[in-house]
């Protein structure tokens, strides 16, 4: 049997996600809740339908080996996740397709492949697992470029070294995630680190990106694990100094990780691992009422400010319940999670439910003994949390078919503005809705929590205009950048800037560091080849 493979234009792999059945069974559902006809779904587009404008810039021939210009690979990195490009690809779209795709094998061909971009004035984008939904991977370039290249860097995808004295590893950039925990089972190790895209996306484009992970509390973001990291620039290879921590000077490796491929190429990192849990104690708690949700989130304040640092604290609104099947729509729910290789954790989830009943939540009693298998987060509630948040990208390749438009947005804020920001936010982006597309609903959860402040996660699902789909997301996104961003969040917590985020970021960014990281650029990235319109203009 061959090997199923990548979808060229949706999420995962080719024929995986909703089938016929289950697509008419979603349309007759939406058409309830929100009153009106939902059209039959679009076909997925084929490879034959596909017109991809020529190549416009072919490698020296001691690198035509390493790049191809295959028709499946040039429209599989056109684009990354997001609706629009999801509803693109549905359109049969590639117009933007690169003009080849780069494979480097070893460090040395990937600084030969910058060389020649350099020399062609090609663009050069580096590209992970293609997973993002913020317009990162795509050659949206303005004008005087000769061509695009899209560097995957998958075939560097090794774990190198690994130190079980210091729990650390060197691991290559170009790793996807379950091939890099395959590689450090063996050792007892893991590096926990489980955003969404997991099972799709790779180390390099976690650090780039600054990927927000599996832990909802402490660990929240790739770089609380990066210890040293290597990165090929057109001016010379960076390597910074593997070490615990350091005071000295600005950090290097806090420079590349979040520069989202316009300062240098990720090629390998040190990263502090940990031993693989085997205890495990999880919870889904129950806020009733019209206060609920906001009665969920002075708990998971209480949680955050406890110094008990669950792995999970993921606080969903009565919409989000219903929708991911966590909920029936009338409550608020709470999912707490503990974890550990090293101790029980009922003393842990003791005091977190004796914080969630002083916030008027409901604790069923089977959820407070610590679990040695790992199922223990797979149940009830809290199982079908985990279950909807893995297949959501699958759904929303489905949803964009039958033109419904869905988006997320994600931010950050203190916890003394929560209340009126969450509110704003709400008001403002409910009203687009109904504006935009006469019917829909926004809808909220907690994906990770801090002393100071939440990270709220919201998502737009609202009947579509077929054939107008993509003009709808992009008021809809807009209102959704204004409300946030004009309310003081942060425009991304852990989605990136990308292109797509461009406004907002340039709003929140102070004006001497956009001086100082272009001056940055200028210096690693003379020619400026290297994502150009990401971040900064080139």
């Amino acid at each position: 049997m061959s090997e199923a493979r990548r979808s060229f234009w949706g999420w995962g792999l080719e024929g995986a996600g909703p089938g016929d059945a289950a697509l008419a069974g979603i349309a007759r559902t939406l058409a309830q809740r929100f009153g009106r006809e939902i059209p039959a779904p679009l076909a997925p587009p084929t490879l034959a339908e596909i017109e991809l404008p020529a190549p416009r810039i072919a490698p020296p021939g001691s690198l035509a080996h390493a790049c191809s210009d295959d028709p499946y690979q040039r429209a599989g990195h056109t684009y990354g996740k997001a609706f629009r490009d999801v509803v693109r690809g549905l359109r049969r779209d590639f117009a933007a397709a690169p003009d080849r795709v780069a494979f480097p094998r070893d460090e040395a061909e990937l600084v030969s492949i910058l060389d020649w971009c350099a020399d062609a004035r090609a663009a050069a984008i580096p590209y992970g697992g293609g997973s993002s939904v913020v317009g990162g991977v795509e050659a949206r370039l303005p004008a005087g470029y000769a061509g695009a290249v899209s560097l995957d860097l998958s075939k560097l995808d090794r774990v190198l070294e690994i130190d079980r004295t210091s729990r650390a590893a060197r691991i290559q950039a170009g790793v996807f995630g379950p091939a890099l925990e395959d590689q450090l089972r063996p050792h007892g190790l893991t590096l926990r680190h489980f955003p969404q895209s997991f099972e799709f996306s790779t180390l390099g484009g976690w650090i780039a990106t600054r990927s927000g992970g599996h832990y909802a509390t402490l660990y929240t973001h790739i770089e609380d694990f990066v210890e040293g990291l290597r990165a090929v620039t057109p001016s010379g290879v960076i390597e910074t100094r593997r070490l615990p921590g350091s005071g000295a000077g600005p950090s290097p490796d806090r420079l590349l990780a979040g520069s989202e491929g316009i300062l240098g190429v990720i090629s390998e990192a040190w990263m502090r691992l940990q031993d693989r849990p085997t205890r495990r104690a999880s919870a889904s708690l129950a806020f009733e009422g019209d206060d609920g949700f906001l009665r969920g989130a002075g708990c998971v304040r209480a949680l955050s400010q406890a110094g008990l640092f669950p792995a999970n604290c993921r606080l969903l609104d009565p919409t989000e319940a219903q929708t991911s099947g966590a909920g029936d729509g009338s409550h608020a729910v709470l999912i707490v999670g503990f974890e550990s290789a090293d101790h029980d954790l009922d003393a842990w989830m003791a005091r977190a439910a004796e914080l969630c009943r002083d916030h008027g939540g409901h604790v069923p009693d089977a959820a407070l003994k610590t679990r040695r298998d790992a199922e223990a987060s797979r149940e009830g509630a809290a199982g079908a949390w985990r279950k909807a948040f893995l297949q959501a990208p699958y759904l929303r390749d489905a949803l964009a078919r039958l033109s419904v438009v869905t988006e997320t947005f994600e931010t950050a804020i203190p916890w003394d503005r929560f209340e009126d920001f969450h509110g704003h936010v709400m008001g403002a982006v409910g009203d687009a809705v109904k504006r935009v597309c006469g019917a829909g609903q926004v809808a909220c959860r907690f994906t990770h929590a801090y002393p100071d402040g939440p990270a709220p996660y919201y998502s737009i699902l609202a009947p579509g205009r077929r054939g107008g789909e993509l003009e709808q997301w992009d008021e809809l996104k807009a209102a959704a950048m204004e409300a946030v961003v004009g309310a003081g969040g942060t425009i991304t917590h852990h989605h990136a800037v990308g292109r797509d985020h461009r406004p907002g970021y340039d709003r929140q960014r102070p004006e001497p560091f956009a001086r100082a990281l272009k001056a940055t650029k200028r210096e690693l990235d003379p020619a400026g080849v290297l994502n150009p319109g990401v971040l900064i203009d080139p």
